[in-house]
Order: structure tokens, then C-alpha cells, then sequence
């Protein structure tokens, strides 16, 4: 499944890649995502997703690649529910270009997943995705406007980097039922209208009939 995102944070290009360098500052603006290591290119952490009154946490690990000519990292993904028999695996590519409004960020994600989450059609994870993206991008807009992109992670936080190897906080489970969920109202908004029409219509006709 492939899915296209677009933000945009009101920050200098150059100084927009610089801060997506410390994936330290940058992983905590991902909804439900805890970075539990981080070892040069390579790091293991936790998503936490609720869909209903169900909860589901996966444990993974990645790697980044960057080009600093382009702008643009690529993170190759994958994860397992800690109970469970999903997993999940992406490829993210996100690309850094100039915007008038400050840097515009495109990323494009290549998943496959399996297990509950699984039940939601391409349409529907493409808009739980614009707003899984759009809080992430928001976020990070808070951590460039009140830290700057190169303030340390003790000025912006108060506190010190979470040490290699030391478990983070369990991260807040990210709801993806009630992300879905005003899509799937508007996908039946529809039919649920020409259904009424129809019971207007078959109204009206046996009014008719009766006259």
C-alpha cells in the first residue's frame, strides 16, 4: 500500500534538514512512536495504536539513510505486535524543498501490515494518515517555533537525552478508530441519502396510489 503525504513547517530549508538529523528531537512528534535506542543510523522503538477498546504495541527497529544533496532520508521500517501475530513494515522517503511559506516536507510510505488494522481499505489509511501526518507536522511546528532547530534536547525539554539502552515511558496509544471513524461517516453519508430518497420517493407514490 502506498501512501502520499505533504506538510509544511515555517523554517528555513537548511535549517529544517538539520533538525531532522536528531531523530532524538524529531520521534517524539510522532503520535503513539517512543524511540527507545538510537545507534548512528540505527534505532529500535514502540508504537502504540488503539482501534476501539482494542490496544495493540509493536516493537521495532529501523535504519536511516540521507542525502544531504537532496534533502531527503529514507527510513526502512519494520515491527511485531509484542502480543500478537501482526507485524509491520514500511519504507518512508521524505523529501525537504523550499517553500514560500517556509519548507514543504513530502513523504511517501510504501506499507504492509497485517493483523486488525489490516480491516482499513487503502481510502481509509490514506486519511487516517493525513491526520496521523498532520499532527506530526504540528508538533514538530511547536518544537521549531519554541526550541529553534538547533537548540539541545535539554533546553527544549528541561531534561537530559534518554541514555542507549534505557527503556522509554510507554508511549500513548495513537486511536486509529477515531481517526477512521468521520471517514466512514462520510463514506455513508451517501448511501444512507439515497436511501432516504428512495423512502421519500416509494412515500409519496403510495400517497398517490391511495388517492
Amino acid at each position: 500500500m502506498q501512501l502520499d503525504h505533504t506538510f509544511t513547517v515555517p523554517a528555513d530549508p537548511d535549517d529544517a534538514w538539520k533538525l531532522f538529523h536528531d531523530l532524538d528531537r524529531v520521534a517524539p512528534c510522532m503520535p503513539g512512536a517512543v524511540l527507545d535506542t538510537l545507534d548512528a543510523d540505527s534505532f529500535t522503538g514502540r508504537v502504540k495504536v488503539k482501534v476501539g477498546a482494542v490496544q495493540m504495541s509493536y516493537r521495532g527497529e529501523g535504519t536511516v539513510t540521507r542525502d544531504d544533496a537532496a534533502r531527503s532520508m529514507l527510513l526502512d521500517l519494520s515491527g511485531s505486535e509484542t502480543r500478537g501475530a501482526g507485524t509491520a513494515s514500511a519504507t518512508v522517503t521524505a523529501t525537504l524543498t523550499a517553500d514560500p511559506a517556509g519548507t514543504r516536507v513530502r513523504v511517501r510510505t510504501d506499507l504492509d501490515i497485517t493483523g486488525r488494522p489490516a480491516q482499513f481499505g487503502r481510502g481509509i489509511m490514506t486519511e487516517v494518515g493525513d491526520r496521523i501526518v498532520q499532527q506530526f507536522a504540528t508538533r514538530l511546528e511547536e518544537l521549531l517555533r519554541d526550541a529553534g532547530p538547533t537548540a539541545s534536547a535539554e533546553s527544549m525539554t528541561g531534561t537530559t537525552k534518554t541514555p542507549q539502552g534505557r527503556v522509554a515511558p510507554e508511549p500513548e496509544a495513537i486511536d486509529l478508530g477515531a481517526a477512521a471513524l468521520p471517514v466512514l461517516l462520510r463514506k455513508a453519508a451517501a448511501p444512507t441519502a439515497a436511501v432516504l430518497c428512495a423512502v421519500a420517493v416509494l412515500q409519496v407514490l403510495r400517497r398517490r396510489s391511495r388517492r
